[in-house]
Formats: structure tokens, sequence, C-alpha cells
């Protein structure tokens, strides 16, 4: 090869290689992009149904499919008697008004703990199923983001 030919040849690569990154660039890096509770907005849910805190997600707009980051653990008691757990990954799948597929987050009740699997939003209600048992929650009860460590009785504890 001369060296007009593999100057031509290195050239093409590194053209192909920036086409390749430009397009593989997740579609939440850029400043417009909404974060995961406008997501969450997007498809008629509310935004408390993720604790503050998020460092970042991933959505394949076309599947659903889609994965939120915590920096680790967060777990956080609600009404008293519910001791909620995002594991630092969660997955599933969202569409209009559904959550499913969900795996990392939990529900401890007393003693009993079960993997929340799904969200669906009925009306004014979210029903959500952890495992075989699905119960109805009223919809105004998500409208905030509760804290990781302390849910929603953070001021009370300062």
């Amino acid at each position: 090869m001369d060296s007009a030919t593999t100057q031509r040849s290195l050239i093409s690569l590194a053209a192909t290689l920036c086409l390749i990154l430009i397009h593989s660039t997740p579609a939440n890096s850029y400043n417009n992009s909404p974060n995961a509770y406008e997501v969450l907005r997007e498809y008629n849910f509310p935004m408390g149904l993720l604790p503050k805190g998020m460092k970042g997600y991933d959505l394949n707009s076309s599947t659903g499919e889609f994965s939120a980051y915590f920096n680790e653990t967060c777990s956080f008691s609600v009404q008293g008697s519910y001791e909620l757990k995002f594991s630092s990954t969660v997955t599933g799948y969202i569409s209009k008004d559904t959550l499913s597929g969900l795996d990392g987050i939990s529900v401890k009740f007393f003693l009993l703990t079960l993997n929340i699997v799904g969200i669906i939003r009925n009306g004014d209600n979210l029903v959500i199923s952890a495992g075989v048992e699905s119960a109805p929650f009223p919809i105004d009860n998500f409208e905030e983001s509760p804290q990781c460590g302390c849910g929603f009785q953070c001021s009370l504890s300062e």
C-alpha cells in the first residue's frame, strides 16, 4: 500500500469511529434530555415512584427497556409498616401506564419481603404487584419523591 492509500484508509477509519461514537452516545447524556422523573411523567406515572438522588438512567425508547442507577442501595420506611428497598440498579420495561418486569425493588411488610415486579396505573390508583399479590394505592401518595434513609420523614429528624 502506498502512503496516499494508507492515509485515506486511516481517515476513513477515523471518520467511521467518530460516527459510531456519536450514534452510540446514550440519549440521556445530552443536556436537553429529560431526567428520569420527567420520563416517568411522559409515561403517565408520578415522579414519586423513584426516590431522590438517582445518578442516571438508560432507556431504549423503542422497546421500553430501562435501567435506573443510584449511587448505592436505597431504603426507607413508608407509612410506618412498609420498608422499601431499591438496589443500586433497577431494571424493567416502561410503557404508557405500565411498568413491568421490574428487578431491583423490594418491599418488606413485617417479616415478609417481596419483590415488586410491576406497577399499573388504573385511573387515580397505582396497582403495585409484588410476587403474586397486588394492591391499589392512591396516586396522590406518589407525587413527592422520598429520600433514601428517611423517606418522607427527613425534615422531622433534622
